[in-house]
Parts: C-alpha cells; sequence; structure tokens
C-alpha cells in the first residue's frame, strides 16, 4: 500500500499546525484557500479558486478513462475561544480550529501531494477544498456556483475526525448516518402586567413553560421509538423584573432526524403544538422555522466499495463496517443528495487517550497520528476506484 514517507508526515504535521494557528470562519478562510491553491499548482494540479466563495478544486487527470471521483475536505473554523494549551494554538483571539477542518484539510492535501507524484491512476480526481461547513452551507454554495457542472464525479467521498473512537480506526456506515438539522424561534406574544394582579394579563412566561414539557413529547409520543429524533430548547427569554408579567416570550429550538419523513413529521407536530398550547392560555404565537442540512445518507454501493478498501490495505480492527448513527449534522449531506458516495470517520482517540476531547470543546485538537492513515487511506480509495483494470463506467 502507499504509504506517506516519515519525512511527508512531518512536513504536513508542520502544515496542519500552521492552518491551526490561523483558522478563519466560514466563507473568510481566504489564507487557507490560498494555502491549499499554491500547493496544488506546484503538484501540477488544475486549480479553480473562488467556488462557492473562497473554495478550491484541484483537478488532476491521468489516463484516458472518462471515470471521476471527488474527495471533499472542509476548511472553516468556529467562533471559540481556544484554550488546548498548545504551542500552535490559535494566534486568532475567539477563533480556532475546534472541529479538525485543520487536519481534514492537511489529510488531503497530504494525499494530493503523494498520488501527484506517484499516483498511477486512470480517470479524473477532484480534490474539493469546501468552505462555511459550520452552519454556512458551504457545500450548496459550491454547488449552486456548478461545482459537479464543471467536475462531474461518479462518486465522491469525505472523512471526518470523531473523538472518543480509536486513533486511526476507520469506521463506515450504510444509509443514513447522520442527522438533518432545523431551527425554529417561537415568538408567544401576550399582554403583559402588574405581578400582583396577573388576572388582568395573559402570561406568556407559563405559556413558554408548559410549552417546553409539551415539547418533550414530541418525539417520546409522536416518533417511533425506533427512529431517531432530537428536539431540544435551548433557550427561553422572557421579561426582567420578578413584579412585571411580560408581554412576549421566547424560544429557540434544534431540531434533529435520521429520517426525511421523520423530520417532516416532527416539524408539523411542533407547529400543531405551539398553535394549541398557545390558544390553551390565550396568547398568540408565532414560528420561524429555519431549515438546516439534510439527513447525510450514505449510498449502499459507493460504501461497500470504499469500505473494501480499507479492508484490503488496513489491519482488521482498524476498520469498522457498520458504525453508530450521529444526531451531529453535516452539510456534505446536500452533495451526497447530488452524487452517490460515502461519508466516513477517522478516529482521533478514544476515551482517555490524547484526541479523546470532543469536538466544539475549547480544549480539543487535531490528532496529528492521523496524517499518515488518513492520507493513505485517500490514496487506496483512488488507486483502488481509479484503476487501469476497473472497467469502464
Amino acid at each position: 500500500m502507499d504509504r506517506l514517507s516519515d519525512a511527508a508526515i512531518q512536513e504536513f504535521t508542520l502544515l496542519r499546525r500552521d492552518i491551526h494557528q490561523h483558522p478563519e470562519l466560514a466563507f473568510q478562510e481566504r489564507r487557507t484557500a490560498a494555502l491549499v491553491a499554491a500547493q496544488l499548482g506546484a503538484w501540477g494540479y488544475a486549480v479553480t479558486t473562488g467556488m462557492g466563495g473562497t473554495g478550491v478544486v484541484g483537478q488532476l487527470k491521468r489516463g484516458a478513462s472518462a471515470r471521476a471521483i471527488g474527495l471533499r475536505a472542509d476548511m472553516d473554523a468556529l467562533p471559540i475561544l481556544e484554550a488546548s494549551g498548545t504551542a500552535w494554538a490559535s494566534c486568532t483571539h475567539g477563533v480556532m480550529h475546534a472541529c479538525g477542518h485543520d487536519g481534514h484539510t492537511t489529510m488531503l492535501l497530504a494525499a494530493a501531494q503523494h498520488l501527484a507524484l506517484h499516483g498511477e491512476f486512470d480517470g479524473t480526481l477532484n480534490l474539493i477544498f469546501q468552505p462555511a461547513e459550520e452552519g454556512g452551507g458551504g457545500a450548496l454554495k459550491m454547488m449552486d456556483d456548478g461545482l459537479f457542472d464543471h467536475f462531474p464525479c461518479d462518486a465522491i467521498f469525505a472523512m471526518h475526525n470523531m473523538p472518543g473512537m480509536p486513533q486511526g480506526q476507520l469506521v463506515f456506515r450504510s444509509g443514513p448516518t447522520m442527522a438533518s438539522s432545523d431551527y425554529a424561534t417561537i415568538t408567544l406574544h401576550g399582554h403583559g402586567g402588574h405581578g400582583a394582579m396577573p388576572h388582568k394579563a395573559t402570561d406568556v412566561v407559563v405559556a413558554a413553560a408548559s410549552l417546553v414539557m409539551a415539547l418533550q413529547t414530541v418525539v417520546s409520543r409522536h416518533v417511533d421509538p425506533l427512529q431517531p429524533a432530537v428536539v431540544t430548547v435551548g433557550a427561553v427569554h422572557a421579561g426582567q423584573a420578578n413584579n412585571v408579567i411580560p408581554a412576549e416570550a421566547r424560544l429557540e429550538l434544534s431540531v434533529r432526524a435520521l429520517d426525511p419523513q421523520v423530520r417532516r413529521s416532527v416539524e408539523q407536530r411542533i407547529r400543531e403544538l405551539v398553535q394549541l398550547q398557545a390558544q390553551s392560555f390565550g396568547v398568540r404565537a408565532e414560528i420561524a422555522w429555519r431549515p438546516g442540512y439534510a439527513v447525510l445518507v450514505n449510498d449502499p454501493q459507493q460504501t461497500a466499495r470504499a469500505l473494501a478498501v480499507a479492508r484490503s490495505h488496513f489491519a482488521a480492527d482498524q476498520v469498522v463496517a457498520q458504525g453508530p448513527m450521529l444526531t451531529g449534522s453535516e452539510d456534505f449531506a446536500f452533495m451526497l443528495e447530488r452524487v452517490p458516495g460515502s461519508y466516513l470517520f477517522i478516529g482521533n482517540g478514544a476515551d482517555g487517550e490524547p484526541g479523546a476531547c470532543m469536538v466544539h470543546n475549547p480544549a480539543y485538537d487535531f490528532n496529528d497520528q492521523n496524517i499518515g492513515p488518513g492520507a493513505s487511506y485517500w490514496i487506496a480509495l483512488v488507486h483502488e476506484l481509479l484503476s487501469p483494470a476497473q472497467p469502464q463506467p
């Protein structure tokens, strides 16, 4: 199997730490995009920049085959104050790579260099460096700019690190894998008044409290218990004084599901509950529903191909064929709605080991030991799926 040399791993470890020190938020990844574009260009890739704002695509063609695959990495950071204590911690106050996108970008760049120098394949390799995965919908922006029109792919793949799993372990899953994410703001309008005379007011605080409890029944009593779903009331805002009944209360909800039909059903039930609860307390309700990311569904055929590559090139205990579903969300789901493919995980460190700190935590850091196996997997996948011996599509 093609593996990175120790010198290459050291080179890309320094690169990863440089990216980590200079994090950039969604659609602001100008330094990172310029670095990616410069590296790809130096290695002989045809480079397209500015796709989806700050996205970069590197294309490398070998042979005469019409086959094409895409590999995607995300580049953006999060608005979190870093507390990792590493020597390569963020130099930008209040912004850090708390989800490992610096590592994802580096693994793909390491594979890109190796494939440019040593790759023996027949077809087209499209390397997609995406902006704004963290809630910005960068995948949609790139597709709106014609990503798959300009760079058609027969299959696409992406990889995300996962704390809590042994470092370097590759985890696959066929079918629904990550949840949809929707958000709702519920505003209750009543008639304010003096706290000593509640009978002369319509109390939105009591209505909000009852609604919070009623929303707990959406999953427990409306959704099939074998279907995962989450309804979280993350914020409640009402009033400023203990002796004043406010005229307005606001609730902020996060809603997740792993089945498109369940997603629609949960939204419908929430809308019904909100209106009925409001009526029962004599207040008026408004709902602002904000659709987020789609359910991420891995194509069974492409997942089987990706899994077979891992089993051929990695030890048996380093490969998990059918990992658990996750209620986190990922905008690679939109790409998978357009092109069949698969999204896999690479363990960042089991509990109690380095790299076990969960993502979106101020103390998180990508495990640099994953640069070697992560890049090696991408190299193996390209060589297998674009092997000269493979039949034409």
